[in-house]
Protein backbone atom coordinates (compact mmCIF):
# COMPACT_ATOMS: atom_id res chain seq x y z
CA UNK A 1 0.00 0.00 0.00
CA UNK A 2 1.25 3.03 -1.02
CA UNK A 3 -0.07 6.74 -0.63
CA UNK A 4 2.31 9.74 -1.97
CA UNK A 5 5.13 9.42 -4.36
CA UNK A 6 7.57 12.14 -4.33
CA UNK A 7 10.44 14.43 -3.82
CA UNK A 8 8.75 16.74 -1.54
CA UNK A 9 5.12 15.71 -0.43
CA UNK A 10 3.68 18.05 2.46
CA UNK A 11 3.86 17.33 5.52
CA UNK A 12 0.76 15.75 6.07
CA UNK A 13 1.78 13.20 3.53
CA UNK A 14 5.49 12.30 4.06
CA UNK A 15 5.36 9.88 6.75
CA UNK A 16 3.54 7.91 4.45
CA UNK A 17 5.27 8.63 1.58
CA UNK A 18 8.15 7.28 -0.84
CA UNK A 19 10.39 8.77 -2.84
CA UNK A 20 10.69 8.19 -6.73
CA UNK A 21 14.03 6.99 -6.26
CA UNK A 22 12.62 4.30 -3.27
CA UNK A 23 9.86 3.07 -5.49
CA UNK A 24 11.83 2.67 -8.29
CA UNK A 25 14.00 0.60 -6.54
CA UNK A 26 11.20 -1.47 -5.02
CA UNK A 27 9.79 -2.06 -8.13
CA UNK A 28 13.14 -3.41 -9.81
CA UNK A 29 13.35 -5.64 -6.57
CA UNK A 30 9.92 -7.15 -7.43
CA UNK A 31 11.43 -7.87 -10.63
CA UNK A 32 14.60 -9.43 -10.12
CA UNK A 33 12.64 -11.55 -7.22
CA UNK A 34 9.91 -13.02 -10.06
CA UNK A 35 7.22 -11.26 -8.60
CA UNK A 36 3.99 -11.11 -10.89
CA UNK A 37 1.89 -7.60 -9.95
CA UNK A 38 -1.81 -7.94 -10.76
CA UNK A 39 -4.70 -5.47 -10.42
CA UNK A 40 -6.96 -5.97 -7.09
CA UNK A 41 -10.15 -7.29 -9.50
CA UNK A 42 -8.03 -9.66 -10.86
CA UNK A 43 -6.99 -11.19 -7.42
CA UNK A 44 -10.91 -11.12 -6.89
CA UNK A 45 -11.72 -12.97 -9.87
CA UNK A 46 -9.49 -15.43 -9.43
CA UNK A 47 -9.91 -16.45 -5.52
CA UNK A 48 -13.92 -15.83 -5.94
CA UNK A 49 -13.79 -18.38 -9.17
CA UNK A 50 -11.05 -20.65 -8.52
CA UNK A 51 -8.90 -19.17 -11.24
CA UNK A 52 -5.27 -20.20 -10.78
CA UNK A 53 -2.95 -16.91 -9.99
CA UNK A 54 0.57 -16.12 -11.51
CA UNK A 55 3.74 -16.78 -9.80
CA UNK A 56 4.71 -14.89 -7.02
CA UNK A 57 1.55 -12.47 -7.27
CA UNK A 58 1.24 -9.67 -5.41
CA UNK A 59 -0.89 -6.01 -5.47
CA UNK A 60 0.61 -3.04 -5.63
CA UNK A 61 -1.60 -0.33 -4.48
CA UNK A 62 -2.02 3.58 -3.90
CA UNK A 63 -4.75 5.05 -1.94
CA UNK A 64 -5.90 8.64 -2.45
CA UNK A 65 -4.66 10.05 -5.87
CA UNK A 66 -1.43 11.87 -5.30
CA UNK A 67 -0.13 13.65 -8.41
CA UNK A 68 3.07 12.11 -8.09
CA UNK A 69 1.92 8.45 -8.79
CA UNK A 70 1.26 9.60 -12.78
CA UNK A 71 4.38 12.18 -12.37
CA UNK A 72 7.05 9.19 -10.79
CA UNK A 73 4.95 5.84 -10.08
CA UNK A 74 4.09 5.43 -13.86
CA UNK A 75 7.47 5.40 -15.09
CA UNK A 76 8.64 2.58 -12.95
CA UNK A 77 5.38 0.33 -13.24
CA UNK A 78 5.61 1.24 -17.00
CA UNK A 79 9.30 0.32 -17.10
CA UNK A 80 8.55 -3.00 -15.79
CA UNK A 81 5.12 -3.67 -17.25
CA UNK A 82 3.26 -4.08 -13.67
CA UNK A 83 0.17 -3.95 -13.10
CA UNK A 84 -1.43 -2.27 -10.35
CA UNK A 85 -4.23 -0.26 -8.51
CA UNK A 86 -5.15 3.24 -7.90
CA UNK A 87 -7.78 3.58 -5.41
CA UNK A 88 -9.05 7.91 -5.38
CA UNK A 89 -11.38 9.59 -3.31
CA UNK A 90 -13.42 11.74 -5.75
CA UNK A 91 -13.75 14.61 -4.08
CA UNK A 92 -10.23 15.29 -3.76
CA UNK A 93 -9.13 14.89 -6.94
CA UNK A 94 -8.21 17.80 -9.36
CA UNK A 95 -11.66 19.02 -11.32
CA UNK A 96 -15.27 19.60 -11.32
CA UNK A 97 -15.80 17.64 -8.14
CA UNK A 98 -12.77 19.00 -6.13
CA UNK A 99 -14.11 19.77 -2.29
CA UNK A 100 -11.05 21.32 -1.33
CA UNK A 101 -10.11 18.80 1.64
CA UNK A 102 -7.16 17.34 -0.21
CA UNK A 103 -3.72 17.53 1.87
CA UNK A 104 -1.53 17.87 -1.29
CA UNK A 105 -1.43 18.09 -4.94
CA UNK A 106 -3.54 15.50 -6.66
CA UNK A 107 -4.28 13.95 -9.57
CA UNK A 108 -6.18 15.71 -12.67
CA UNK A 109 -8.91 13.32 -14.60
CA UNK A 110 -6.59 13.21 -17.61
CA UNK A 111 -3.80 11.86 -14.93
CA UNK A 112 -6.01 9.09 -14.28
CA UNK A 113 -7.29 8.41 -17.65
CA UNK A 114 -3.89 7.93 -18.67
CA UNK A 115 -2.77 5.77 -15.58
CA UNK A 116 -6.05 3.35 -16.80
CA UNK A 117 -4.86 3.25 -20.16
CA UNK A 118 -1.72 2.24 -18.78
CA UNK A 119 -2.64 -1.10 -17.45
CA UNK A 120 -3.70 0.70 -13.59
CA UNK A 121 -7.24 -0.36 -12.30
CA UNK A 122 -9.04 2.99 -10.88
CA UNK A 123 -10.83 1.95 -7.20
CA UNK A 124 -12.86 3.44 -4.76
CA UNK A 125 -11.77 5.15 -2.08
CA UNK A 126 -14.72 6.89 -1.15
CA UNK A 127 -15.49 10.55 -2.19
CA UNK A 128 -14.55 12.52 0.62
CA UNK A 129 -11.82 10.42 2.50
CA UNK A 130 -13.85 10.44 6.12
CA UNK A 131 -13.63 7.69 7.89
CA UNK A 132 -16.65 5.77 7.16
CA UNK A 133 -17.34 3.45 10.20
CA UNK A 134 -18.41 6.87 11.98
CA UNK A 135 -20.87 8.04 9.52
CA UNK A 136 -24.35 7.80 9.67
CA UNK A 137 -26.41 5.13 7.27
CA UNK A 138 -27.06 8.04 4.46
CA UNK A 139 -23.52 9.70 4.92
CA UNK A 140 -21.80 6.18 4.36
CA UNK A 141 -24.13 5.39 1.41
CA UNK A 142 -24.12 8.53 -0.36
CA UNK A 143 -20.07 8.81 0.19
CA UNK A 144 -19.76 4.88 -1.30
CA UNK A 145 -22.21 5.44 -4.32
CA UNK A 146 -21.06 9.06 -5.21
CA UNK A 147 -17.56 8.01 -5.67
CA UNK A 148 -18.95 4.65 -7.87
CA UNK A 149 -21.25 7.00 -9.90
CA UNK A 150 -18.18 9.53 -10.82
CA UNK A 151 -15.90 7.37 -11.62
CA UNK A 152 -18.27 5.59 -14.18
CA UNK A 153 -18.82 8.60 -15.52
CA UNK A 154 -15.61 10.03 -15.90
CA UNK A 155 -13.89 6.40 -16.71
CA UNK A 156 -16.51 4.97 -18.43
CA UNK A 157 -15.73 1.52 -16.99
CA UNK A 158 -17.78 0.95 -13.44
CA UNK A 159 -15.36 0.08 -10.71
CA UNK A 160 -15.32 -3.30 -9.38
CA UNK A 161 -12.71 -2.41 -6.18
CA UNK A 162 -12.96 -0.49 -3.14
CA UNK A 163 -10.05 0.53 -0.24
CA UNK A 164 -11.05 2.21 2.84
CA UNK A 165 -10.17 5.48 4.16
CA UNK A 166 -7.80 4.97 7.23
CA UNK A 167 -8.45 1.50 6.88
CA UNK A 168 -11.16 1.07 8.88
CA UNK A 169 -14.25 -0.53 8.36
CA UNK A 170 -17.34 -2.08 10.41
CA UNK A 171 -19.94 -5.06 9.38
CA UNK A 172 -22.17 -1.93 8.14
CA UNK A 173 -19.49 -0.18 6.28
CA UNK A 174 -18.75 -3.45 4.31
CA UNK A 175 -22.31 -4.78 3.79
CA UNK A 176 -22.73 -0.64 2.37
CA UNK A 177 -19.58 -1.32 0.08
CA UNK A 178 -20.88 -4.76 -1.38
CA UNK A 179 -24.38 -3.16 -1.73
CA UNK A 180 -23.03 -0.48 -4.16
CA UNK A 181 -21.96 -2.79 -6.25
CA UNK A 182 -18.31 -3.44 -5.19
CA UNK A 183 -16.85 -6.99 -5.62
CA UNK A 184 -13.72 -6.67 -3.10
CA UNK A 185 -12.46 -3.98 -0.72
CA UNK A 186 -9.09 -3.52 1.04
CA UNK A 187 -8.35 -2.73 4.53
CA UNK A 188 -4.74 -2.29 6.09
CA UNK A 189 -3.99 -4.60 8.70
CA UNK A 190 -0.33 -4.41 8.18
CA UNK A 191 -0.38 -8.57 7.07
CA UNK A 192 0.01 -10.55 3.40
CA UNK A 193 -4.11 -10.97 2.11
CA UNK A 194 -5.83 -14.63 2.57
CA UNK A 195 -8.41 -15.74 0.93
CA UNK A 196 -10.00 -16.86 4.52
CA UNK A 197 -10.18 -12.56 5.16
CA UNK A 198 -13.14 -12.78 2.65
CA UNK A 199 -13.45 -10.15 -0.30
CA UNK A 200 -14.52 -7.35 1.86
CA UNK A 201 -11.30 -7.17 4.25
CA UNK A 202 -8.42 -8.40 2.71
CA UNK A 203 -5.09 -6.86 4.40
CA UNK A 204 -2.25 -5.26 3.48
CA UNK A 205 0.84 -3.88 4.78
CA UNK A 206 2.12 -0.29 4.53
CA UNK A 207 5.27 1.26 2.36
CA UNK A 208 6.19 4.56 4.01
CA UNK A 209 9.09 6.73 3.79
CA UNK A 210 11.36 4.99 6.08
CA UNK A 211 10.81 1.75 4.94
CA UNK A 212 14.52 0.61 3.47
CA UNK A 213 14.79 -1.79 1.05
CA UNK A 214 15.61 -4.81 3.55
CA UNK A 215 12.53 -4.28 5.28
CA UNK A 216 10.76 -3.90 1.52
CA UNK A 217 12.08 -7.63 0.78
CA UNK A 218 10.97 -8.90 4.29
CA UNK A 219 7.37 -7.46 3.84
CA UNK A 220 7.05 -9.06 0.33
CA UNK A 221 8.36 -11.85 1.02
CA UNK A 222 5.99 -12.07 3.89
CA UNK A 223 8.15 -12.34 6.76
CA UNK A 224 7.77 -8.96 8.29
CA UNK A 225 9.70 -8.30 11.78
CA UNK A 226 7.85 -7.81 14.97
CA UNK A 227 8.96 -4.02 14.71
CA UNK A 228 8.03 -3.23 11.88
CA UNK A 229 4.72 -2.16 12.82
CA UNK A 230 4.69 -2.86 16.53
CA UNK A 231 4.42 1.14 16.52
CA UNK A 232 1.33 1.29 13.91
CA UNK A 233 -0.56 -1.76 16.09
CA UNK A 234 -0.31 0.25 19.65
CA UNK A 235 -1.76 3.46 17.60
CA UNK A 236 -4.34 0.82 16.55
CA UNK A 237 -5.48 -0.18 19.60
CA UNK A 238 -5.20 2.66 21.29
CA UNK A 239 -7.47 4.56 18.47
CA UNK A 240 -10.11 1.60 19.06
CA UNK A 241 -10.73 2.29 22.16
CA UNK A 242 -11.26 5.72 21.30
CA UNK A 243 -13.52 5.29 18.34
CA UNK A 244 -15.75 2.77 20.52
CA UNK A 245 -16.47 5.29 22.97
CA UNK A 246 -16.92 8.26 20.03
CA UNK A 247 -19.83 5.57 18.62
CA UNK A 248 -21.53 4.90 21.60
CA UNK A 249 -21.64 8.91 22.78
CA UNK A 250 -23.47 9.40 19.52
CA UNK A 251 -25.44 6.26 19.92
CA UNK A 252 -27.06 7.38 23.60
CA UNK A 253 -27.32 11.08 21.81
CA UNK A 254 -29.79 9.56 19.50
CA UNK A 255 -31.57 7.96 21.66
CA UNK A 256 -31.91 10.93 23.63
CA UNK A 257 -33.32 12.44 20.69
Amino acid sequence: MYHAVGHRPARAAYALSVSPEAFAEQMELLGERGFTPLTTAQLGAAWRGGGKLPKRPVLITFDDGYEGVHRHALPALAQHGFASTLFVSTGWLRGPYDGGGAIDTMLDWDQVRELAAAGAEIGGHSHTHPQMDQLADDELWSETVRCREILTEELGTRPVSFAYPYGYSSRRVRRTVREAGFAQSLAVGNALAERRQGPYALERVTVRRRTGIEEFERLVEGRPAARDFAGDRLLTKGYAVVRRVRAAGRKVSRIRV
